[in-house]
């Protein structure tokens, strides 16, 4: 990883007009259609603005630059602190506190104060923040609750680290937990999430997600189902992915648990299409563990380097 120092420097006056001690953490690339609606959900009420980016060529550093002065490249080396992670370990915050956004997510006015209520309160030292879907100009009922830890003190968070370096699926950490040392509570408004970009984005996401996702099956195949630690709510999520990764027709049950359980049959052809794909991104995990599967038992086993009896 390695970081470009910014060459200019933000107005005192600027700096001034921004009330909240708050720093954003901003992970970018080829988000020209996105990151201008981000940034304008964050402009003038937050202290510092951090754009992270892999080597943009579409314009995305063009708009970022009417925002912020703070922008450094990231290049990820296959290995180790994916993104967010490296921007918590590297970046030099002015604040305490920082907030995680990608850029095809919103802050609303209404999560804009409650966040601001929530800094200057310290009533804990990081908080789940709920996202509202809007899928094909639709909002979905059944996306939420969809709780992720996005705005916390810095030095007490990081993003767990599963142990797969999946060549090509991104340098971004997506679907880890970030795990905090500190007390958590929740924000009660959502932000907003919503990609600008083509469908063919989302498709093209998930299937570089779903080469990471048969990684990390075939790692909690290994890992035995247990009661220990559910009081946990992570290590709760975790040990019911274990034991999802044993169950058989799991493209259906995902499409049902979405379209009957999580209420995607309220949001009408939208939720139907929404809980279709969902079907058909874990359908694609299963081939993709099974193709995992099928070459682990085709390799052979490595034999012990050493003298060998006689």
């Amino acid at each position: 990883m390695e970081s470009v120092v910014p060459t200019t420097s933000m107005s005192q006056e600027d700096r001034a007009s921004k009330a909240v001690p708050l720093s954003v953490i901003l992970p970018v690339r080829n988000e020209v259609l996105n990151v201008r609606a981000a940034l304008e959900s964050v402009r003038g009420w937050v202290d510092e603005i951090w754009i992270v980016d892999s080597g943009s060529s579409d314009g995305t550093l063009d708009i970022a630059r009417e925002y912020t002065d703070n922008i450094v490249q990231c290049q990820y080396a296959g290995h180790d602190a994916k993104k967010r992670n490296w921007s918590i370990d590297n970046l030099p915050f002015r604040n305490e506190w920082v907030l995680i956004l990608d850029a095809d997510e919103r802050i609303t006015p209404e999560l804009r104060a409650e966040i601001a209520s929530a800094i200057k309160s310290d009533n804990a030292d990081g908080y789940y923040l709920d996202r509202e879907y809007i899928f094909l100009q639709r909002s979905l009922k059944c996306f939420r609750p969809n709780w992720n830890m996005r705005l916390l003190k810095h030095r007490l968070g990081r993003y767990e680290a599963l142990g797969t370096n999946v060549p090509a699926t991104g340098d971004n950490e997506v679907h880890e937990h970030l795990l905090l040392k500190g007390r958590t509570a929740f924000l009660r408004h959502p932000m907003l999430h919503e990609d600008f970009r083509p469908l063919r984005a989302w498709v093209d996401n998930h299937n570089r997600y779903s080469d990471w996702e048969a990684q990390v099956y075939q790692t909690l195949r290994k890992e035995p189902v247990t009661v220990k630690g559910l009081q946990i709510p992570v290590e709760r999520n975790r040990q019911l992915k274990r034991l999802w990764v044993r169950l058989p027709f799991r493209p259906l049950a995902r499409f049902a648990y979405f379209y009957f359980v999580k209420g995607g049959l309220r949001d009408g052809r939208e939720g139907f299409l929404y809980c279709v794909l969902m079907g058909y991104y874990e359908f694609l995990i299963g081939v993709k563990l099974r193709e995992l599967q099928k070459t682990h038992e085709q390799t052979p086993e490595a034999k012990p380097v050493g003298l060998q009896p006689d």
